[in-house]
């Protein structure tokens, strides 16, 4: 219980440092979106529906290769990049995978100037 908890305030910490930043509170597919730009590393005035689902894969890859579970393979002509996941992600149910994403994401901007 005592490690949910601790997931659960940095959780809120990292929340309340994006809504600082953006004037708004942001949900999960909102920060794999600015992660996904982020590795994507070009901002363009508008994403197409497809563009921004490609972004949030960007993210949960980038974020899983953290744990060794994807590598960046390469990125294609357009500057997009691709992975090939090396290990097959544990077997979670939904609440187990949020925490799991969350933990990744934490990670994520421990590491990032933020």
């Amino acid at each position: 219980m005592q490690a949910k908890d601790d997931l659960q305030s940095r959780w809120w910490k990292l929340e309340e440092k994006l809504m600082e930043r953006f004037d708004k509170k942001p949900d999960m597919e909102t920060i794999l979106f600015l992660i996904g730009i982020q590795e994507f590393g070009d901002i363009k005035a508008k994403f197409t529906k497809e563009q921004k689902q490609d972004l949030m894969h960007i993210a949960t890859c980038s974020l899983l290769a953290q744990s060794g579970y994807y590598e960046l393979e390469g990125v294609d002509e357009e500057g997009w990049p691709h992975f090939r996941q090396l290990k097959a992600l544990p077997v979670m149910n939904l609440p187990e995978q949020e925490n799991f994403l969350k933990d990744h994401i934490l990670l994520y901007f421990d590491r990032q100037e933020f």
